[in-house]
């Protein structure tokens, strides 16, 4: 097969191409620390690295709902300590009423004074909100769950005025958890079916009257269901913190791996990318010298 010069020149320029091509993605790389710069350059790649980049994100959002959600559920934790602990000061105070022979009647108004406010103070805590939103008012948490009810300054109640559905999260892909927001849970557990409003009206009465029996035989008892009804809803709230926690770790835990994966498909290694560029380059300059020798070429060399 003759080889002509017009062959010579086409093949020269190809290969000088190539290597120009091959030296100016490595320098694109160099200089952006990426593998790919655009689609063209490794459909493949891109995709993976596109779907990498919305894990991430999409991580970072459960990462975020899980934080927000442990210091939810510790603001209803300190909350629900505070309603503990006015409960167990309402128990003192009952018990202090039921002597009523040892006490006058100031006595048994300054403790009906007090218990009143504790119930104020109870009432407090559980309006407690969290980033704008109230922590027991179910899924309505814009509205203000308990309102006392008042009739010239005396207490006669308690209204619920959130909702009966807890509110739920995502924490990680199809997985969710359940935020114990529903505030009934405090007022309905009581003994008989009876209710917080009811309970709290019914002390108030009993210390008014000085109905010494009925403070010492039935509400000292029910205190303590109220009180044990509130530890039970600590140890669930303690649960799901809990479980929270451990959703944390492994959010962080995957973070970085994904993180991790990400740089091995996206970034260069600069040390070996430039090495790469040094023996590109020297292809480059002897394809450049090679063809100044072959341009130099004429039919007189043939002669």
């Amino acid at each position: 097969m003759r080889i002509t010069n017009g062959i010579t020149y086409n093949e020269f320029l190809k290969n000088f191409n190539t290597n120009a091509t091959t030296v100016q993605k490595t320098l694109n790389q160099l200089s952006s620390l990426k593998k790919v710069n655009q689609v063209s350059d490794n459909p493949l790649l891109v995709s993976k690295i596109i779907d990498l980049n919305s894990s991430i994100s999409q991580n970072q959002t459960f990462g975020q709902t899980i934080k927000d959600s442990l210091s939810w559920v510790n603001t209803q934790d300190s909350s629900l300590e505070a309603v503990g602990n006015s409960m167990l000061r309402i128990r003192s105070l009952i018990q202090s009423s039921a002597n009523g022979g040892t006490m006058g009647e100031e006595e048994l108004q300054a403790n009906k004074t007090e218990i009143g406010q504790e119930i104020r103070s109870i009432i407090d805590s559980l309006n407690t909100s969290y980033d704008g939103r109230y922590i027991f008012s179910g899924q309505n948490t814009t509205t203000k769950p308990f309102s006392l009810n008042e009739t010239n300054g005396e207490i006669t109640g308690i209204t619920y005025q959130g909702s009966t559905t807890n509110l739920s999260r995502e924490i990680a892909s199809g997985v969710t958890i359940d935020l114990p927001t529903n505030g009934e849970q405090v007022l309905n557990n009581g003994t008989d079916g009876k209710g917080l409003s009811e309970f709290f009206n019914g002390i108030l009465t009993a210390v008014d009257t000085g109905d010494t029996s009925k403070l010492s035989d039935t509400y000292l008892k029910e205190i303590d269901d109220y009180r044990t009804n509130v530890t039970n809803m600590r140890t669930q709230i303690g649960a799901i913190s809990n479980r929270l926690q451990s959703s944390s770790s492994r959010n962080d835990t995957q973070q970085i791996q994904l993180k991790e994966s990400l740089s091995e498909n996206q970034d260069v290694d600069v040390a070996q990318k430039y090495l790469e560029y040094q023996n590109q380059m020297v292809a480059y300059r002897a394809t450049l010298a090679m063809g100044t020798k072959i341009m130099q070429t004429s039919i007189l060399d043939y002669l």
